[in-house]
């Protein structure tokens, strides 16, 4: 369908959910200066008669004295406003706090579908943002989110905020967005699985692949600076990571689609053909890279990565890693997207595929950060920052630990050495021992699950080495 015939359809449903807000119905002339004085009488006459003849209003007395209100029959589907007031007041514990103007966007995608007009992917929503000029987020507001989110690392080497807050945001970050996908990993389970290894019982093989696949595409951004990069090359290389295990089609992990797709309960078509969608991707992530303001930059990324649909799927999970650079780079609280319910993120976007309209994912994406803020600033401040030397040879000192404990030998020097990694370079050798005789000083039954070590197996082993100490 047309991009005309779309907004047209539109305009007519606001048109008699304006009039349906009016218990008493209104007159021409009040619901044209309800409309702001837009529209053309004529026009505005031509609208009125074709939702009299679609039955969705009434037209009570004579032409010139006509007063419109709602059919009784239609009124409840077609009430946007009064709706939208009502869900903009709604209790906010299994929502988010919604603006009018996000009320009215939730309004329209909780329909029922076939109440929805089908829409193409609309360039012009792209074209009509100018980086550095346009702005989905208002200065106040970014005023306001800086304010929240600036650390005391803001003047340190980019990503030291990150990665000092590093295990905590993997394990946030990695249930939040598999959460809003539907998984079902509770954050414990997440947390047993990212710290231990443990898999979940009674949990789908595709839903601790998702967790994993976060874990690993977090640490790709925040262990390594030069990643954080609002690039081509660094989506591509986060939807490898997020998506691997997890398509029908092998070859399409970290690649762009080469076929339709469709968004489930949505009426939204995106693009289809290959060259077209791979040169817009290229224009998206250009035209992100260059917008100044990080909060700017990650509510864009958040928008138009999934309106655009890259990839075959995965690609809100892109949008949100993707959105988490700026914070990177500028060592800004990270975005975790802990406790946003999932309806109504999937609300905003669908708000932003068949309406173009933000507001509702940014009122989502202020009320996410401002909680992500309260569990990072407060947290950050009880937080020893972690041993960057033990996060990356955590698996080679997991396996010289075991190795040393299975073999009953002696935790000394030599014997570390001897059960050295490849993985460990010659130069570090003598740091990985302090690190490995530092750990067995401190293992004990409680903390020895974490090797896959069984309270015996270490009292035996205790019992063998540790006498008189």
């Amino acid at each position: 369908m047309s991009r005309t015939v779309a907004t047209r359809q539109q305009e007519l449903d606001f048109l008699a959910a304006l009039i349906g807000a009016e218990p008493e119905g209104m007159g021409l002339d009040a619901i044209s200066q309800k409309l702001g004085g837009t529209h053309q009488r004529r026009t505005l006459q031509r609208r009125l008669a074709l939702l009299v003849a679609q039955e969705r209003i009434k037209m009570m007395g004579d032409r010139r004295g006509a007063r419109y209100r709602a059919n009784p029959a239609q009124s409840r589907s077609t009430n946007q406003p009064a709706r939208a007031e009502a869900l903009a007041q709604a209790p906010t514990s299994v929502y988010v706090p919604t603006s009018v103007e996000g009320a009215e966007v939730r309004a329209y995608v909780t329909q029922p579908r076939q109440l929805r007009t089908p829409v193409a992917y609309q360039l012009d929503f792209l074209e009509q943002y100018h980086p550095n000029h346009t702005c989905y987020l208002p200065p106040n507001l970014r005023e306001q989110l800086h304010g929240l989110g600036q650390s005391a690392a803001h003047r340190h080497p980019a990503g030291t905020f990150a990665r000092d807050m590093l295990n905590r945001l993997l394990i946030d970050l990695s249930w939040a967005s598999s959460h809003l996908e539907g998984n079902t990993y509770s954050r414990l389970d997440t947390e047993r699985l990212i710290e231990y290894g443990q898999v979940a019982e009674g949990k789908e093989a595709f839903e601790t692949q998702m967790i994993l696949n976060h874990k690993q595409a977090i640490e790709y951004l925040v262990l390594n600076p030069a990643h954080a990069r609002v690039d081509t090359d660094t989506l591509i290389a986060l939807h490898a990571f997020l998506s691997d295990g997890l398509m029908a089609d092998p070859t399409a992990v970290g690649r762009i689609r080469r076929r339709a797709v469709e968004i489930g309960g949505s009426v939204y078509l995106p693009v289809v053909l290959p060259q077209r969608l791979e040169a817009l991707f290229g224009i998206v992530v250009q035209m992100a890279s260059d917008i100044a303001d990080p909060f700017e930059q990650a509510f864009f990324l958040m928008v138009h990565v999934p309106y655009l649909q890259p990839f075959e799927d995965v690609n809100k999970r892109v949008s949100r890693l993707a959105a988490n650079i700026p914070f990177i780079r500028h060592n800004l609280c990270p975005l975790s997207f802990i406790d946003v319910p999932q309806q109504a993120y999937v609300d905003a976007m669908l708000g932003v595929y068949e309406l173009n309209r933000v507001d509702l994912l940014r009122d989502v994406f202020v009320w996410a950060y401002e909680r992500s803020c309260q569990q990072y600033v407060a947290v950050k401040q009880n937080l020893v920052p972690p041993d960057m030397f033990r996060l990356r040879h955590r698996q080679a000192l997991a396996e010289v630990i075991v190795a040393i404990i299975m073999q009953d030998g002696p935790a000394t020097e030599q014997t570390i050495m001897h059960n050295m990694p490849a993985s460990v370079a010659q130069a570090e050798h003598s740091h990985f021992v302090q690190l490995v005789l530092a750990e067995f000083a401190a293992l004990h039954a409680g903390n020895a699950v974490r090797f896959g070590i069984r309270p015996l197996q270490l009292a035996a082993w205790q019992s063998q080495h540790l006498r008189g100490g």
